[in-house]
């Protein structure tokens, strides 16, 4: 049995984080479905931003749809719906057999929009009605103005992956935003299928930290930081709150690990994936994760649900200066402002092919 299918056995989902025109059609994200138990797949600005300027493989696509008066923005959105309702196809059979708990793909809102509510409300209806696809998760930011729309767009009936989650705070957020869009759906007596994630990103504690704290403690805070919001999301779903919805058809909003690649040139590519075995999770990787998990991964065994030493752990960072609290608030202020970035980027580089393609 492969690592990967010990994982997956374990409960974890194993997602892929990343898409190509390529993965798509040279038949290497099915081989991931076969192989490499791969069940989801996540996208975000900077991964279209590689994809798109680092191939001429949208071309074709970006000059017909040219023709047909897209552009910016709009031109951007045909393309990635383009490629993750194909994705979205590789993985319906999963999505129904496992009643629509797996089996997704994810598209995120414009970043831009991280600090305006009523717009990103307007915008992922939009973009869930284009796509038509049962199986197509709208990422929203859980800042502090995601919130709202998350809550909105849950009552709505829209499938929410929410992004840019660093700590146990900002994740039960995200969670009691959640909650309170299927409470008003219980309300009303519709159905309480919602699908959603609430992705945390890891590596990036131990990136941030890396100079400000000695070699005893360096690339420990993410898993700290992990395991804590493991222990909330455990909590959570033992409630009262949470049994009252359930009673009602809801399913639970799933903890996603994202940025589960090594930054560190020092540790092996698989620390963050075997430190992050859980049951009813997701772990979304990066390719060059991905293989190396399935090529000499090792399953050590689930996480704690009361959080192993995280406490401790998050007492020494404290004591060497790192306030927790605010490290997670700077890091999802600095995530969204790259996601912005990767953006401009993005629709720069589809404004300066769509100019070459128009002159050729």
């Amino acid at each position: 049995m492969t690592a990967n299918s010990q994982l997956h056995d374990l409960g974890q989902s194993l997602w892929l984080d990343n898409i190509t025109r390529a993965l798509l059609t040279s038949g290497t994200l099915k081989k991931y479905i076969d192989e490499l138990s791969v069940t989801g797949l996540t996208s975000n600005p900077t991964i279209f931003d590689k994809a798109i300027t680092g191939s001429n493989d949208y071309d074709a696509g970006i000059k017909e749809l040219l023709g047909q008066g897209f552009e910016g923005e709009k031109l951007f959105f045909e393309l990635a719906i383009q490629d993750l309702t194909q994705a979205a196809g590789l993985f319906s059979g999963i999505h129904s057999q496992t009643n629509g708990v797996d089996g997704w793909v994810s598209l995120e809102v414009s970043p831009k929009l991280a600090y305006d509510s009523n717009t990103t409300i307007e915008q992922a209806k939009a973009l869930h009605a284009k796509a038509d696809c049962s199986n197509l998760f709208i990422k929203v930011p859980g800042t502090p103005e995601g919130l709202p729309a998350i809550e909105e767009l849950i009552y709505a009936g829209v499938p929410i992956n929410v992004t840019l989650l660093f700590d146990s705070d900002q994740y039960c957020a995200a969670a009691d935003a959640y909650m309170k869009g299927l409470e008003r759906r219980q309300a009303e007596g519709k159905d309480m299928v919602v699908g959603s994630v609430a992705s945390v990103f890891i590596s990036r504690w131990d990136k941030g930290t890396m100079d400000k704290v000695g070699d005893d403690l360096k690339n420990k805070l993410g898993i700290a930081v992990a395991q804590e919001t493991y222990r909330s999301y455990c909590t959570t779903y033992q409630s009262d709150r949470w049994k009252a919805l359930e009673a009602s058809g809801a399913q639970p909003q799933r903890l996603l690990w994202a940025s589960t690649g090594t930054k560190d040139p020092s540790l092996p590519e698989n620390y963050y994936v075997t430190a992050l075995a859980a049951p009813d999770t997701v772990n979304t990787m990066p390719e060059n994760t991905l293989l190396a998990f399935g090529e000499s991964g090792v399953v050590e065994g689930p996480m704690s649900v009361d959080g192993g030493d995280c406490d401790e752990m998050i007492r020494k960072f404290a004591d060497a200066g790192i306030d927790k609290c605010e490290f997670a608030h700077q890091l999802q202020v600095d995530g969204a402002k790259s996601f912005v970035d990767s953006w401009d980027q993005l629709i720069g580089c589809i404004q300066s092919k769509a100019s070459v393609l128009q002159d050729a």
